[in-house]
């Protein structure tokens, strides 16, 4: 299960965007995966997740909203899910 530690972005110059790169995998993996990773970063720091589910667009948010983390970007490129994640 290939997964980026970081990735450099314009989240703030005190953090950095983690990444997970959930390509390739499907449900329940992605959101498990996700569960693990948001675990690991601070309150406030944001998670880029990429995935390939389209059950992911139904899961992710739900995710989000049950365990009350901010979804702050949600886009869709051909077969590429992005979520962009902000912990809460």
């Amino acid at each position: 299960m290939p997964c980026n530690e970081t990735r450099n972005s314009s989240v703030s110059s005190e953090s950095e965007a983690k990444q997970l790169d959930a390509r390739g995998l499907f449900c329940p993996e992605p959101v498990m995966m996700l569960h693990n990773k948001i675990a690991d970063i601070a309150v406030g720091d944001e998670l880029e997740v990429l995935a390939t589910d389209p059950s992911t667009q139904r899961d992710i948010p739900k995710f989000c909203n049950f365990l009350g983390h901010e979804l702050v970007s949600q886009e869709v490129q051909d077969d590429l899910y992005m979520f962009r994640i902000r912990k809460g």
